[in-house]
C-alpha cells in the first residue's frame, strides 16, 4: 500500500513541477471577427482589439470586423475596448475564426451582480476555485452537481446508486455536506433543519448554471446555514446577446437517458430577455433497483434598464428514486461466507431475507430492499425575484426575494414493528401487538425570505459592501401507516407522528477592502448571524415542590442563538499576475434538528466554533500557473458521533473539545504545446481529534444490556477525512476535438473516529476518459457536438462511502460495516444540437 501511495505522490509531484521542466513557443495564429453592440447588434467601428501581454493590436472597420495575427510571446487572449462600453476579454487558445464579440454599455448591469457580494476575487484573501460555463458544459452529461466538482482541490464525492445519478454527496477537505454552505444566486439552499443539500432535488441544474465558485475554509460572509468548512456558490444562466436554441440527447450504462431542450430569446432591443429549459433524466443505477426518475425545468425573464436589472427565475426538480440508502454489507461485498453468517445471525431474522442475503454473496450490486415501492418521492420548487440598481457609477444596490416549496415522502416496508410505536392498539386482548407494515414519512416545508447587498467603491483605494438576509422556515414532519398486516384500531391516513419545526435565520455583514500600499490590500469582513428555532422536543417534568424529574414528555421548545463571525486578511500583489494572501476567519454553527429533537435542554450539545487560518500563493504566467495554500481549521466543540446514549435514550452527535484539520493544497498547470496541456492538484492533510471517548454497548451471554464501555482515543483521525487527495487532467485540443484523461486518487478513510483499519474505506485510484468533437457549422444548425465519457476505464473495484456500528457481546467486540460500491467501467454519451 505504501508503494501505491508513493507512486501516486510521485505522479502528482511530477505534474505539479512540469512548468519548471518544459518550455515551448506558441505557434502564431490569425484571429478574425466582428465587434457588435450587445443589444442593438449594430457594428462598433473603431473598437480596439489588443492581444494581452503585448502591444500588438488593431481597430475594427466600418462593419465592426477585424483581423489580428497573434504574437508568439503574448497571451492567448484578446482584450476589446470601446469608449462607453465595458471591456471584454476573449480566450483564443483554440484556432478561432469569424468571432462575434458583443460589448455592453458601461451602465449595463450583468447577472453576476447578484452573487458578487458573497464571491471572492483576486483582491480577497480567500482560498477559492472558479468553474466557468465552458468547463461546466464539458463535464455536464447528466450526473449531479457534485460530480462536476470532483476534480477541484480537496473534493471527494459519492453516489448511493454508484453512478453519479440519484442521491449523491460531496465533501471538501473532509467536511461533510451539512457543513458546506450552498447558495444559488446568493440565496440559501441548505435545508434549515438538517443543514444538508440534496442534489437529487435539483436534477440537471448544471444545464442552467453559468458558473460555480467553491470557497474552502470559512470563506466570505454568506447567507443561510453558516459556512463551516466550505461554500459552494452557483450562478444560474446569465444574459446571452443572441437568440439560441439547444437540444441535448444522451444515453449511457445502466439504461441512463438524458434529454433536455433550451431556448433563449437573446437580449432584445427593448431590454427584455427570456430563457427556458426542460429536462428529463432516467437511470437504473449500478446498484440493483437503485433507479432514478428525474424531471426539472428552468424559466428566467429579465429586463435591462439604463441603470437597472430585474430578473425572475423559476425552477423545479422532481425526483423518484428507489432507495439504496442501506449500502452493501461487507461480507456480501467481499464474498465472505463465514462472515456473512455472523451478520445474518445478528441482524437478519426473517427467513426470506436470510435467503436473499445468501443468494447475493459476492454481488457488489446488492440491494437489501425488495419492496416494489421502496422509494423516495419528492419535489422542490424555487421562486426567485432579483433587482439591482446602479445608484451611481461607483455604487449599486441589490435586493432579492425568494420562496422555496418542498413536499414529498419516502415509503418503506418494515417487518415485525411494535404497533404501540404507531399509536395502534389491538381490538381484542388476544390480537397481535406486532405487525409487518408499510409507512410513509412526509416532509412539507416552506422556506422564504429576502437577501440584500450594496457595494460602494470610493476609489481604487477602498470599497465597502454591506449586506444581509432574513429567512423563515416552516417544516411539517408527519408519518402515516398506509398498510399493516394487523391494523388494530387504526384509521385510514391516520398520522402516528405530527410536528413542525419553525426557524428564523437572519444575518448582517459588512466588508471593507482598503489598499494600504500600491501592492498591499487589506480585507475585513464582519458578520452577525442570529437563529431562533422552535420545535417539539423532549423535556423532563417535575412534580410540584419536587426537584426530582418524574417523567419524559414532548414539550414545545425554543432556542435562540447569536453568532459573531469576523474575518480579516491581506493580499500582496507581485509582478506578472502573482499574489500572496493570508487570512483568519471565525465560523459558528448551530446543532441540527436531530440534536435538538433527540435530546433535552440538559443534554443538548453546544454550537460548534471554527477558527480558520489560510496562507496562500498563486501565480499565472504565460504558459503555466502554480499555486500553494496552507490551511489550519481549528474546532471547538465540533459535533461528532461518539455512540453515547443521552438522557432521552438516543444516540446523537456529541461535542469534542478540540479537533483540527491542517494541510497543504498544491495546484499547477502547463501548456506543453498549443494543443496539449496538463493540470493537477493535490491535498496533503492531517485531520485529528485531540481526545475522543467512544461509547460501546455491552451485552452479556444472554444478550441482556449491561451499559456502555468507554474507550479513550488520543490524536485520532476524523472519520471520512483522507490525508491525501490528488487530481490530474491531461487535455488535448485540436480544432473541434477535445480529449481528456482524468485521474483521481483518494487515500484511506475511516468509518468512525477510532482510526481502526478494519472499519475503513480502502484507498482508490480511478481514471476516466472524455472525448468531444464539435462539427462546426452544419446545414440548419450552428453546431453539433458529440461527447463520450468512459468512467473507471480500468474497471477498478472501489467504494466511496460507508458506515459502521456494533456492540460488545459476552466480552467480544462485534462490528458491522456497510459500504457504497461504485460502478466499474461505464459510459455516458451525449449529442448537443445548437441552432
Amino acid at each position: 500500500m505504501f508503494n501505491l501511495f508513493f507512486k501516486k505522490s510521485l505522479i502528482t509531484a511530477f505534474l505539479l513541477t512540469i512548468p519548471l521542466l518544459f518550455s515551448q513557443e506558441v505557434q502564431a495564429q490569425t484571429i478574425t471577427g466582428k465587434v457588435l453592440d450587445a443589444q442593438s447588434k449594430e457594428p462598433l467601428q473603431g473598437a480596439a482589439v489588443r492581444q494581452q501581454g503585448t502591444s500588438r493590436g488593431v481597430v475594427t472597420q466600418d462593419d465592426g470586423s477585424f483581423e489580428i495575427r497573434l504574437s508568439e510571446n503574448g497571451e492567448e487572449a484578446l482584450l476589446i475596448t470601446y469608449l462607453g462600453y465595458k471591456d471584454e476579454e476573449v480566450d483564443v487558445s483554440d484556432d478561432k475564426k469569424d468571432l462575434e464579440i458583443y460589448l455592453y454599455p458601461e451602465t449595463y448591469i450583468g447577472d453576476d451582480v447578484f452573487v458578487s457580494a458573497t464571491r471572492a476575487d483576486e483582491t480577497s484573501p480567500i482560498t477559492y476555485t472558479n468553474i466557468d460555463a465552458e468547463e461546466i458544459e464539458r463535464r455536464n452529461l447528466g450526473q449531479d452537481v457534485p460530480y462536476l466538482l470532483q476534480s477541484a482541490p480537496s473534493v471527494t464525492t459519492t453516489s448511493d446508486a454508484g453512478a453519479g445519478i440519484g442521491y449523491t454527496g460531496i465533501r471538501i477537505r473532509g467536511v461533510d455536506p451539512a457543513r458546506i454552505n450552498v447558495t444559488i444566486n446568493g440565496i440559501p439552499v441548505n435545508d434549515a433543519e438538517s443543514h444538508g443539500v440534496f442534489w437529487v432535488n435539483l436534477p440537471d441544474l448544471s444545464s442552467s448554471t453559468e458558473n460555480i465558485q467553491i470557497q474552502r475554509g470559512v470563506g466570505t460572509s454568506t447567507n443561510g446555514a453558516g459556512a463551516f468548512g466550505a461554500t459552494v456558490n452557483l450562478q444560474t444562466s446569465s444574459s446571452q446577446a443572441d437568440p439560441f436554441g439547444e437540444v441535448n440527447t444522451g444515453f449511457g450504462s445502466f439504461n441512463t437517458q438524458k434529454y433536455n431542450v433550451k431556448l433563449g430569446s437573446g437580449l432584445m432591443e427593448n431590454g427584455w430577455q427570456f430563457e427556458g429549459r426542460l429536462s428529463k433524466i432516467d437511470s437504473d443505477g449500478f446498484i440493483d433497483r437503485a433507479s432514478s426518475d428525474l424531471d426539472s425545468y428552468f424559466l428566467s425573464a429579465s429586463h435591462h434598464g439604463d441603470r437597472s436589472l430585474l430578473r425572475a427565475d423559476v425552477f423545479s426538480g422532481r425526483e423518484r428514486t428507489y432507495q439504496a440508502w442501506n449500502g452493501v454489507p461487507e461480507p456480501i461485498l467481499e464474498g465472505d461466507q463465514q462472515e456473512l453468517e455472523r451478520y445474518i445471525s445478528n441482524l437478519v431474522f426473517n427467513p426470506g431475507e436470510q435467503e436473499h442475503w445468501r443468494e447475493n454473496l459476492g454481488n457488489r450490486q446488492f440491494n437489501q430492499f425488495r419492496y416494489e415501492n421502496q422509494v423516495d418521492n419528492y419535489q422542490q420548487n424555487y421562486y426567485q425575484l432579483h433587482y439591482s440598481y446602479q445608484i451611481q457609477d461607483n455604487w449599486n444596490a441589490n435586493v432579492s426575494a425568494f420562496y422555496t416549496k418542498g413536499f414529498g415522502y419516502f415509503e418503506e416496508y418494515e417487518r415485525g414493528e411494535d404497533l404501540s410505536d404507531y399509536g395502534i392498539e389491538p381490538f381484542d386482548s388476544g390480537d397481535p401487538t406486532e405487525s409487518d407494515l408499510v409507512r410513509r414519512r412526509w416532509l412539507d416545508n416552506d422556506f422564504y425570505g429576502t437577501i440584500f447587498s450594496t457595494q460602494y467603491t470610493h476609489s481604487e483605494t477602498w470599497d465597502v459592501t454591506f449586506g444581509g438576509g432574513y429567512s423563515y422556515y416552516d417544516g411539517a414532519h408527519f408519518g402515516e401507516v398506509i398498510w399493516a398486516r394487523y391494523a388494530g384500531d387504526s384509521e385510514i391516513e391516520e398520522r402516528y407522528y405530527d410536528n413542525d419545526g419553525i426557524k428564523n435565520d437572519y444575518n448582517l455583514y459588512s466588508k471593507l477592502q482598503y489598499k494600504l500600499t500600491e501592492n498591499l490590500n487589506s480585507y475585513v469582513d464582519l458578520q452577525v448571524r442570529g437563529v431562533e428555532y422552535e420545535f417539539l422536543g423532549n423535556g423532563f417534568v417535575r412534580s410540584a415542590g419536587s426537584n426530582v424529574r418524574d417523567s419524559l414528555v414532548a414539550l414545545q421548545q425554543t432556542d435562540n442563538l447569536l453568532f459573531f463571525n469576523p474575518k480579516f486578511g491581506f493580499v500582496y500583489s507581485l509582478p506578472e499576475d502573482q499574489r500572496v494572501y493570508a487570512s483568519f476567519a471565525v465560523g459558528s454553527k448551530e446543532p441540527t434538528r436531530d440534536e435538538y429533537v433527540d435530546s433535552t435542554p440538559e443534554s443538548r450539545p453546544n454550537p460548534e466554533k471554527l477558527y480558520n487560518v489560510e496562507l496562500g500563493y498563486r501565480g499565472d504566467f504565460n504558459r503555466f500557473f502554480t499555486g500553494v495554500n496552507v490551511y489550519g481549521m481549528f474546532y471547538r466543540d465540533q459535533l461528532v458521533p461518539t455512540g453515547q446514549i443521552n438522557d432521552v435514550g438516543e444516540i446523537v452527535r456529541e461535542n469534542v473539545p478540540e479537533s483540527y484539520r491542517a494541510g497543504i493544497e498544491l495546484q499547477g498547470g502547463y501548456s506543453l504545446t498549443n494543443n496539449l496541456s496538463i493540470s493537477a492538484n493535490a491535498t496533503f492533510s492531517q485531520n485529528k481529534i485531540v481526545e475522543y471517548t467512544q461509547y460501546t454497548d455491552l451485552y452479556d451471554a444472554s444478550f441482556s444490556y449491561e451499559g456502555q464501555q468507554e474507550t479513550v482515543y488520543e490524536d485520532t483521525d476524523i472519520a471520512f477525512s483522507p490525508s491525501v487527495i490528488t487530481n490530474g487532467i491531461i487535455s488535448y485540443q485540436n480544432k473541434g476535438l477535445t480529449a481528456e484523461i482524468i485521474s483521481k486518487y483518494v487515500s484511506r478513510q475511516y468509518l468512525d473516529n477510532t482510526q481502526t483499519q478494519s472499519r475503513s474505506i480502502d484507498p482508490y485510484f480511478v481514471n476516466d476518459v472524455r472525448l468531444s468533437y464539435g462539427f462546426g457549422d452544419v446545414p440548419l444548425l450552428e453546431d453539433i457536438t458529440a461527447t463520450l465519457q468512459v468512467n473507471n476505464i480500468f474497471n477498478h473495484k472501489y467504494v466511496t462511502n460507508g458506515y459502521t456500528f456494533g456492540w460488545i457481546y459476552d466480552g467480544a467486540p462485534a462490528h458491522f460495516n456497510y459500504y457504497y460500491p461504485q460502478a466499474g467501467t461505464n459510459f455516458l454519451f451525449q449529442v448537443k444540437w445548437e441552432f
